[in-house]
């Protein structure tokens, strides 16, 4: 499936792109569960337009979303952008079920009707008669009961409404169930330097499937852009108290995590890179299946995403020299 080497990914449809996709989840614009925010902040659609053009013009032809993401703005956002470009492969989630409306989440769901219903909400919002890579987005979901939702995609594929399935879990056993189904051909999880998962590349690698990576730049603490005592927004779900946030507490970027990137930051800027094109080539230079999927919100933030494919993966030394500071073998001079 994935060809071996440092710029592109043979896809399950032949297909080659770049190793470098853009997420989807930022540009969706607020939306929230009771008070809790689950979006970034405010957006700019005419400016999310302009990235998303800007993307294609660089050579990206990978775009992730979910149903969920702004209560289905993201989806909508993306149709527009892509309405002239049914050559980029999208790939979206269901399984959070939201009112675009009052934009809140109304709940999580997994039955077949759902999913029928969800997909086609997808496919209009998004301008499709098929999506490329329709992924289950339910992390922990039970993985038993999720035959049945594996039984809905094998069927939606065979009518030609997706061309292929994965999931998105960060627990390699969920994933290993459904590896040996054909129509499954990737996993959603998150992966950064800061977080190298080891186990599910493994499983990766093994079935030989594309490890699409979200988080490659921790939540936004490997672009560098955060200072000491920065404040993220009250609407921004990185100023949330959730359980699952890693990288951020109260609103600013936890400590520890500071620490660690300023451990292996000269490392990831080598050769001139940007410390976000670094962290990008990282994860290249990891495993030859990843496909990271950076997020953005400004025509910026894409050409500095992009300007990694230029530089390619880490070098082995580099690569070498993080373990080594990571593992606390080394430290930084």
């Amino acid at each position: 499936m994935l060809d071996k080497t440092k710029s592109t990914d043979i896809l399950w449809n032949g297909s080659a792109i770049p190793r470098l996709g853009m997420g989807c989840w930022a540009i969706g614009g607020p939306f929230y569960s009771g008070d809790v925010p689950l979006g970034w902040g405010d957006v700019d659609d005419a400016e999310s337009i302009r990235a998303i053009h800007r993307a294609i013009e660089l050579g990206i032809r990978f775009f992730d979303t979910a149903s969920n993401y702004g209560a289905g703005h993201s989806e909508d956002v993306l149709g527009e952008a892509l309405a002239r470009h049914p050559d980029i492969v999208v790939a979206t989630k269901f399984g959070f079920a939201t009112d675009p409306a009052t934009k809140q989440a109304t709940g999580a769901f997994a039955a077949p009707d759902f999913i029928r219903t969800s997909l086609e909400t997808s496919l209009k919002r998004l301008r499709r008669e098929r999506i490329d890579l329709l992924q289950f987005h339910l992390n922990e979901f039970d993985p038993v009961e999720a035959d049945e939702v594996f039984d809905t995609l094998d069927t939606l594929r065979a009518e030609g409404k997706i061309a292929a399935y994965g999931w998105s879990t960060d627990w390699p056993e969920r994933a290993a169930r459904f590896a040996n189904r054909e129509g499954f051909v990737s996993v959603q999880h998150t992966m950064n330097v800061l977080e190298p998962v080891p186990e599910m590349i493994a499983l990766i690698e093994r079935e030989n499937l594309i490890s699409i990576n979200r988080g490659p730049l921790a939540m936004g603490l490997l672009s560098g852009k955060f200072k000491p005592g920065d404040r993220l927004a009250a609407n921004d779900v990185r100023s949330a108290d959730l359980d699952w946030l890693k990288y951020f507490r109260d609103g600013a970027v936890d400590p520890e995590f500071t620490r660690r990137l300023d451990s292996i930051r000269d490392l990831l800027q080598s050769d001139g890179r940007t410390l976000t094109q670094g962290a990008l080539a990282w994860l290249w230079a990891r495993s030859p299946n990843t496909l990271p999927i950076p997020g953005f919100r400004t025509v910026k933030q894409v050409e500095e995403n992009a300007g990694a494919l230029e530089k390619g993966p880490l070098s082995h030394p580099i690569m070498e020299a993080i373990e080594r500071r990571s593992s606390g073998r080394e430290t930084a001079a």
